[in-house]
């Protein structure tokens, strides 16, 4: 049986979630390009291995040539400092969509995050359209992405479907993710959705689970089909069990971001 896909690319893929998607997106195509800057061991037969630096263009250019689509996961995955995070979210972003463009690839599914919108405090449930308050250098290359592919999107009809992922361990890792978690196989999901979509334009979604607690309303992510089947409230007694309550007065409590968003400037001396 043919599947939808002949080729897709994975930016990042020697990373958590890049491995994840190594594993499962192959029932979707029958080749994989693979590439990231850490080593991603051996290839099967149906996977390409390229170890490259997405802040070089003359690396990028050729991952995009006769692939289908692109799901890029691939940069820093945690705060750091603007130098690291230039070149490899801002700077390496940037030449994934032009890539794209040269190379005629029409849709791009990138791994946004949370940390995009993580100054809003969690009194406030949103959805996908408020504006954009990061909570850290990262979350600003999060938010940086997200235009880029707007922008994409509205100059060269390349679509995007942008997942602002909450958290996604095997199992929710302390007392926020119990509202943030998005667990591997809903992550899979929200992903081959956004591939099926017959047509999404430029999409903002949230990776979350079906948790209990939310701080993201997800409707927009219904259009693409995405029904989450995991919850985090499979794990609720475990995580209170071992982790007190915070005082919902400290940063690190207050705002979406969590920890990001309580935690000084990088760069500052320590």
């Amino acid at each position: 049986m043919s599947k939808p896909f002949k080729r897709l690319l994975i930016t990042g893929a020697a990373g958590r979630l890049g491995r994840i998607l190594r594993a499962e997106m192959s029932a979707f195509a029958d080749h994989l390009r693979l590439t990231d800057i850490a080593d991603m061991g051996e290839a099967a037969p149906h996977e390409e291995l390229v170890q490259c630096d997405l802040a070089s263009f003359a690396d990028v250019l050729p991952l995009a040539e006769g692939v289908d689509a692109i799901i890029h996961a691939g940069g820093v995955p945690v705060e750091n400092t603007f130098e690291l995070i230039l070149n490899g979210n801002i700077l390496g972003t940037y030449n994934i969509y032009e890539a794209a463009r040269q190379k005629g690839v029409k849709r791009v599914i990138y791994t946004s995050s949370n940390h995009a919108i993580g100054f809003y405090d969690r009194t406030e449930t949103i959805d996908a359209s408020v504006p954009h308050r990061p909570d850290s250098l990262y979350g600003l290359s999060k938010c940086f992405a997200e235009d880029l592919g707007r922008y994409y999107w509205d100059k060269f009809g390349i679509e995007s479907v942008n997942i602002r992922i909450g958290s996604s361990f095997e199992e929710p890792l302390d007392r926020r993710m119990l509202a943030t978690w998005l667990s591997f196989s809903d992550f899979s999901q929200i992903v081959e959705r956004s591939l099926h979509a017959p047509r999404v334009g430029h999409m903002i979604v949230y990776g979350m689970s079906a948790n209990r607690e939310s701080l993201w309303d997800n409707r927009a992510a219904s259009s693409i089909g995405y029904v989450a089947k995991d919850s985090a409230d499979a794990y609720r007694e475990k995580v209170e069990a071992k982790f007190p309550s915070l005082d919902p007065n400290e940063p690190a409590a207050r705002y979406h971001g969590g920890n990001f968003a309580g935690a000084g400037h990088f760069e500052d001396p320590k």
